[in-house]
C-alpha cells in the first residue's frame, strides 16, 4: 500500500452537521504501530451529545467514532503479539504522559487523557493508524461484536468500581446503552437487579432481553415503595446512575440502603449538591466511574466468546457508512427505538 493515501471519512463540522470528506492517511508505520481497516463503528451517547452540541470537553470540527471493530492490515516493527488479518476491538483511551494516575494503573482517568473520537479525531473513516497496545483481538468474534466491546466496558468498569457480589441488591437507573451494559454485568454477578427509567418500552426491553428481576418507572408517585417490592422489603445496596441527570442523581441518596454505595456513571456538566446529613446518616459510599481499563476489554471479549454474555439483542439499527450523514439525526428520535446503531463499512 502506498504510504500516502486518500480515504473516505465523515466529520462533524459543527452541531447538527455531518459531512462526507476525503482525508489523507500516511500509512508509514512507526515501531509499535499498526494500520487498521475500520469495518464497524458503534454510535454512542457521546456521538449523539456532540451532534446536539451538548458534549463536554469537545471541540469542532471532529471525526467521531471510538466504538470500533477493525482488521489489521499491516504491523510495524516491535509488534509481536498481533498479526495481519487479526480482528480487534479498540481501547480508545490514550495517555501520552505517564502521569500519576497512569503510573498507578488508572489509564481510564489519566490527567492528560485523550479519548479517540472525542478529544482527537476518531475512527469514522476507512483506515486508521494506532499503537498496537490499544488493540484487543479475538479469534472468533465478529466486527460488530468487537465494536460493542467499548460500550460494554463502561458498564463493566462501573460494576467493578462498586465491587458487587451476589448478596447485593442492585438498582441501575437509565436504560440507555450504558445502563444496559451495566445491567448485563450486574446480572452476571448473580445479584438481584432492578432497572429504573422513564421509558416503559426501554423497561420492557430490559425485562424481555436482559431478564432483570424488577422494573421501576422513574415517574411513579411511590418509587421507594416500588423499590421495596422488588427487593423483598429492602432498598438497593448499590445504585448505579447512568443518566447524567442531576435530579436523578440527587434521588439516588433517597433510594440507596443504609450503608450502601452510589456510582455515578453518567456525567452532568455542572455543579451537583446533595443533603449532607442524609449522606452521613446512611454512611453512603459515593463513587464516579469513568471509561474502563485495558484488562476490562480482555475480560469482556472472553465472556462474549464463551457465550456468557449475549450481544444479540443490542444492535437495533444498522446503516451503511455513506448514508450516515443523512440518517444520523434519526437516531435522536425516541420513537425510532434506537438501542444501538452500527455503521457498516
Amino acid at each position: 500500500m502506498d504510504n500516502l493515501i486518500e480515504m473516505n471519512a465523515i466529520i462533524l463540522k459543527e452541531p447538527g452537521h455531518l459531512e462526507r470528506i476525503q482525508v489523507p492517511l500516511n500509512s508509514e508505520l512507526k515501531a509499535g504501530e499498526v494500520l487498521l481497516k475500520v469495518h464497524r463503528i458503534g454510535i454512542c451517547g457521546t456521538d449523539l451529545h456532540a451532534f446536539r452540541g451538548k458534549q463536554p470537553f469537545f471541540t469542532y470540527p471532529r471525526i467521531l467514532g471510538h466504538e470500533l471493530g477493525v482488521e489489521i492490515l499491516e504491523i510495524g516493527a516491535d509488534v509481536t503479539d498481533l498479526k495481519v488479518g487479526d480482528k480487534c476491538a479498540v481501547e480508545p483511551y490514550f495517555n501520552s504522559n505517564q502521569d500519576q494516575a497512569v503510573r498507578r494503573g488508572k489509564t481510564n482517568c489519566g490527567e492528560n487523557i485523550s479519548v479517540f473520537g472525542v478529544h482527537e479525531d476518531g475512527g469514522m473513516r476507512e483506515f486508521i493508524t494506532l499503537p498496537a497496545k490499544y488493540l484487543h483481538k479475538s479469534e472468533t468474534l465478529s466486527y460488530e461484536q468487537l465494536a460493542l466491546i467499548e460500550t460494554l466496558s463502561i458498564g463493566f468498569h462501573a460494576i467493578k468500581r462498586a465491587d458487587v457480589s451476589k448478596e447485593d441488591k442492585i438498582l441501575v437507573i437509565g436504560a440507555g446503552p450504558i445502563g444496559l451494559a451495566t445491567l448485563q454485568f450486574a446480572k452476571i454477578s448473580k445479584a438481584k437487579v432492578a432497572v429504573m427509567d422513564i421509558n416503559q418500552e426501554r423497561l420492557d426491553f430490559c425485562k424481555t432481553n436482559l431478564k432483570v428481576d424488577g422494573l421501576v418507572h422513574a415517574k411513579s408517585d411511590q418509587v421507594i415503595e416500588d423499590l421495596r417490592k422488588v427487593f423483598d422489603g429492602d432498598l438497593p445496596t448499590v445504585v448505579l446512575d447512568a443518566t447524567g441527570n442531576p435530579l436523578s442523581m440527587k434521588s439516588t441518596f433517597d433510594y440507596v440502603a443504609f450503608g450502601g454505595k452510589i456510582v455515578f456513571i453518567g456525567l452532568y456538566q455542572g455543579d451537583f449538591t446533595f443533603f449532607d446529613p442524609l449522606f452521613h446518616r446512611k454512611e453512603i459510599t459515593l463513587m464516579a466511574s469513568r471509561n474502563s481499563l485495558g484488562r476490562d476489554f480482555d475480560e469482556i471479549i472472553s465472556l462474549v466468546e464463551k457465550g456468557i454474555l449475549d450481544t444479540g439483542p443490542w444492535v437495533t439499527h444498522r446503516v451503511p457508512f455513506q448514508d450516515l450523514p443523512e440518517k444520523f439525526e434519526s437516531f435522536l428520535n425516541p420513537e425510532n427505538g434506537v438501542i444501538k446503531a452500527i455503521v457498516e463499512l
